[in-house]
């Protein structure tokens, strides 16, 4: 015959007299929530941006290191 004593305030779980310690854990979301990222024309060095009018972060050849250097539009 299997016993088993799940005690609340220990987090142990004994079955058949071998206590073992359980942790249980829940999976959060995953990635943004409601965003897309585009990173499908990313090259060396870009830098992700938000475009509003289609709500997506990409990452692409026209926004990167370089072009915010020489002579970037701040």
């Amino acid at each position: 015959m299997t016993s088993v004593n799940i005690t609340t305030q220990k987090n142990t779980v004994t079955v058949n007299g071998e206590t073992s310690v359980v942790t249980v854990a829940t999976q959060g979301p995953q990635g943004p929530v409601g965003r897309s990222i585009d990173v499908t024309n990313a090259v060396d060095n870009s830098i992700l941006y938000f475009d509003a009018s289609n709500g997506t972060l990409i990452a692409d050849a026209t926004t990167t290191k370089l072009t915010l250097v020489n002579g970037g539009n701040f």
